[in-house]
């Protein structure tokens, strides 16, 4: 058994939310195959583990178990073709709690194009959105893993989203939009559908770069 699942075995799954200031901005550093190889001080305060437990594990030692796979499925086929992705993801602290994030990432190409690292940005995702639309959805896909495996989660997922007539960023984009719209955070600020840039620009405007 790999030390990821050893420590992984040693939690006692908790129902409940880490406290910390979703103002701060979690980063990390990985490798091409998602092992870790920097944590920064946000990172380390909110899962708990200390940067040495961290260094050298993969990224999946704080994957909760309510987060259906193909989530992450679709992540890395974005993330090795180079394509940024934006996910919101339930995370497992060392603790058992969980938190929740949306995700952000640079690239980083050799010099023959190839991936050698991921910088990876997760920030809060407002509370209303994940428990009127995101839980529901990823409970429906972890039901459907279980009975019928990823291959019939992906078409669910596939089914869903295009009867919402929206890509999976295109949805989230929308839900987190509409929620800060009714905040005013984002009141000035008209999104346009299917726009490749404005998208880019929506998520440049939430994670502050």
């Amino acid at each position: 058994m790999n030390q990821e699942n050893q420590l992984q075995n040693r939690i006692i799954v908790i129902d409940k939310e880490v406290t910390w200031d979703k103002t701060q901005v979690i980063m990390s550093k990985t490798n091409a195959f998602g092992i870790i190889e920097y944590a920064n001080e946000v990172f380390v305060d909110v899962c708990g583990y200390e940067d040495y437990e961290l260094m050298g594990q993969p990224h999946n030692i704080i994957r909760h178990p309510d987060m259906p796979r193909v989530i992450f499925k679709v992540l890395w086929e974005n993330l090795k073709s180079g394509k940024n992705f934006h996910a919101i993801v339930k995370n497992l602290a060392k603790s058992g709690r969980y938190y929740w994030v949306i995700t952000d990432f640079e690239i980083a190409k050799d010099e023959n194009g190839v991936i050698v690292n991921y910088f990876g940005r997760r920030q809060a995702v407002p509370q209303e959105v994940i428990a009127l639309h995101i839980e529901p959805l990823y409970k429906k896909l972890l039901q459907i893993e279980a009975a019928s495996g990823m291959e019939f989660s992906e078409k669910y997922l596939i089914g869903f989203l295009e009867e919402k007539k929206r890509t999976y960023v295109e949805y989230i984009k929308e839900l987190i939009y509409e929620h800060e719209k009714s905040q005013a955070k984002f009141a000035h600020y008209e999104v346009q559908e299917n726009d490749e840039e404005e998208e880019r620009g929506f998520f440049r405007r939430l994670f502050n770069r």
